[in-house]
């Protein structure tokens, strides 16, 4: 149960609206729901910030429909992450409301228009056009969250002039997620430029011995650029949740 609906409940108490007993009918599931395969974990939002986010990989259709059932009423917004398009139309079917993101492989469903909470703007960039579909996840990730978010594709240093031409937008950033296969250098570059937070994220993009995003990896871990924190390979949605929470500071 996120902090608004828990609000409107207590409110609902207080004014009469409904009883002691129908509260805590609602309140039953609190803080997990057993729904066999699952224990939906209800109070996520009340002690993070945001609802459980479900994790499509490897799960069945119903086994995510059932997670979905279990949240919407408790949760104005669910997210799915790593959701194939298959999966995702069939879902669809039944939250006629959600919204899936191809590119990102997320769906998001919300009964409300999403609150704006963030402070600032939440700027994504990325070394290349194939960097996109991680890039895509974090930024849809902070944008769900209550963020706005502008997106700064294809600038990576074997161009550099292209990343350089968008200083100001760099600069004007609150939190920027960096994104960047092959050797990964586009975070130190960026680093260089900027006083503020990046988050930098390695991607599988490359050659043979970019060895599935480790070359990248390990030069974000060694960037001689202050400020930097790296987050997993191909983890747009760590990026953004992390990009979030500093945005909300």
């Amino acid at each position: 149960m996120d902090i608004k609906k828990l609000k409107q409940l207590l409110d609902s108490v207080h004014s009469s609206q409904i009883s002691v007993d129908e509260a805590l009918a609602q309140l039953k599931d609190l803080p997990y729901q057993d729904i066999s395969y699952a224990r939906v974990d209800h109070h996520r939002s009340l002690r993070n910030g945001f609802p459980e986010v479900i994790f499509g990989q490897g799960k069945s259709v119903e086994q995510i429909i059932g997670i979905m059932e279990a949240m919407v009423s408790k949760n104005d917004t669910i997210m799915v992450t790593r959701l194939k398009k298959e999966k995702a139309d069939r879902i669809t079917k039944r939250f006629v409301d959600s919204i899936y993101h191809p590119d990102a492989k997320v769906l998001i469903y919300s009964s409300n228009p999403i609150e704006i909470t963030g402070k600032g703007t939440i700027v994504v960039v990325t070394a290349g056009t194939s960097d996109i579909p991680v890039a895509e996840e974090a930024a849809i990730t902070a944008q769900t969250m209550g963020n706005h978010v502008d997106t700064l594709y294809d600038v990576g240093v074997a161009g550099i002039h292209r990343l350089i031409d968008y200083k100001d937008s760099l600069e004007q950033a609150s939190v920027l997620i960096v994104i960047a296969g092959m050797e990964g250098a586009l975070p130190s570059v960026v680093g260089g430029l900027v006083d503020k937070p990046i988050i930098a994220v390695p991607t599988s993009t490359g050659y043979g011995t970019s060895f599935g995003g480790l070359t990248a990896l390990f030069a974000m871990l060694n960037s001689c650029s202050s400020g930097i924190a790296v987050v997993n390979i191909d983890n747009g949605f760590g990026a953004g949740y992390v990009a979030s929470l500093i945005n909300k500071i």
